[in-house]
């Protein structure tokens, strides 16, 4: 007899609680191998595949293409260890009866890999066998081929006993604030995690305990003047996946970091000519967002209080052993910044390489969760859009950005003589509560000085 095994929406890592279903890999009736890439999803970071631990027959399918599931809600059904049948609300009763011992155990660990995301997160074989064999075939939940599984989240009418499973400050603020007891709240998350989806529909079902979800999902708008009748008419677009994650990032910057901006005009006519001369002698081209990136390194190596980030819990400022460079790079989807590891220790024909691979791979939407995190720097070149200046927010929890305009030719006193000179206006953004102003206006300064001579760096090699 087949066992019908359900593979949930796993934890994809760096604090992801839900991705929307960009395209499905499977259709039911399909055989998969363990492992196999079943469903594509988009997360606020990334596109990613999800693999599937289970190898067998895929009875059913949940959620249509841009349908947006929480973490641990079901993706689809898998029959492993015989024929089953894949029709609709029948492909349930396929699973054999209940298993005990060695027989449970060996059944699920050879139709099972254990890896759901290599290095994001997986659940155990332990765990999953624990769920499916104390899981009846009448409470598994109804295929369905078509219609989008809304996240459900039903207030237990009895508190139950223990901690209460969140994780999420962000998820007991929301409880609090509206007065929702979290421990009558039941969790649609792994092991019963309650997510914010699980709350906002509890809150919803206080409000209108008979359209719970609808209310959650589609609240009526409120009445707008006669005035604003024609705005209110316009289009709407949600604030979800990258351009969602772009917004609450950017507003939790504007709202916690206390920024001050600085800038300089810098003569950039000996770096250009570095440049040249270096590609002219054979080798790698060298690129000039690489060049800047060296200077940048270097700077921070002289000027440590930026390479840093705050602990607002702990009320500390925490200053990094290495240099996460990211660079801001704009996307068919959105603004994404990758993130050059150990930027510190490349050379610039190693960080020219590594710009080019993140840069395509933003322009192709394959860049990870690990590309797109764990930055401690960043470097925003808004000179290609052909403006000179900006100021532009802090990728928290960085501490510091330095922009660079474009560089083009102006009228310039060089040695004493009006010239032409190419010309470009370096701004530096930085967290006032890590340095004062006169740390800011040093790294400045050191980067103009190596952009206008860049002989300084050899000092420093």
């Amino acid at each position: 007899m087949a066992q019908v095994l359900e593979f949930k929406l796993p934890d994809l890592g760096e604090g992801l609680t839900e991705a929307e279903i960009v395209r499905w890999l499977v259709d039911v009736g399909d055989v998969v191998a363990i492992d196999q890439p079943v469903v594509e999803v988009e997360t606020a970071k990334a596109m990613v595949e999800v693999p599937c631990p289970y190898g067998g027959v895929v009875t059913a399918r949940f959620g249509d293409e841009g349908t947006e599931l929480p973490v641990g809600a079901p993706l689809l059904t898998v029959a492993v260890g015989g024929a089953p049948a894949v029709d609709g609300a029948d492909a349930p009763s396929v699973a054999a009866p209940a298993t005990s011992g060695a027989d449970a155990e060996s059944a699920e660990s050879s139709e099972y890999s254990g890896n759901v995301l290599v290095g994001y997160g997986t659940a155990g074989p332990a765990a999953r066998r624990r769920r499916v064999r104390h899981e009846s075939p009448a409470a598994a939940p109804a295929p369905v081929a078509a219609a989008p599984v809304a996240p459900a989240a039903p207030v237990a009418p009895e508190a139950p006993a223990g901690p209460v499973p969140v994780i999420s400050p962000l998820v007991r603020k929301i409880a609090r604030d509206k007065g929702l007891d979290l421990r009558q709240v039941r969790g649609s998350g792994p092991e019963g995690l309650i997510l914010r989806a699980d709350v906002e529909t509890a809150l919803a079902a206080q409000e209108k305990p008979t359209a719970a979800y609808a209310a959650a999902a589609a609240p009526a708008p409120a009445a707008a003047p006669a005035s604003t009748s024609a705005a209110a008419t316009g289009e709407r677009v949600p604030l979800r996946g990258v351009r969602g994650a772009v917004a609450d990032k950017l507003s939790r910057s504007r709202t916690e970091i206390p920024d001050a901006t600085c800038w300089v005009d810098a003569d950039a006519t000996e770096l250009m000519a570095a440049r040249a001369a270096m590609n002219a002698a054979g080798g790698p081209k060298i690129s000039v967002l690489a060049l800047l990136a060296r200077i940048c390194t270097h700077a921070l190596a002289r000027f440590p209080e930026l390479n840093a980030t705050v602990d607002t819990a702990a009320r500390e400022i925490v200053r990094l052993p290495s240099v996460h460079l990211g660079f801001a790079a704009q996307t068919d989807r959105g603004l994404v910044v990758p993130v050059v590891r150990d930027a510190g220790g490349r050379t610039a024909e190693s960080l020219t390489a590594e710009f080019a691979r993140l840069t395509e791979s933003a322009r192709q939407g394959t860049l990870t969760p690990a590309d797109l995190t764990g930055g401690t720097f960043t470097l925003n070149n808004y000179g290609v859009f052909g403006v000179d200046g900006s100021t532009p927010i802090i990728n928290h929890p960085e501490a510091a950005m330095l922009g660079v305009g474009r560089i083009v030719p102006k009228p310039w006193v060089h040695r004493g003589e009006l010239a032409v000179r190419q010309v470009v206006q370096l701004s530096f953004t930085f967290d006032h509560r890590v340095c004062d102003g006169g740390t800011a206006g040093g790294f400045l300064r050191y980067v103009a000085d190596c952009v206008e001579n860049p002989a300084v760096l050899l000092r420093t090699l």
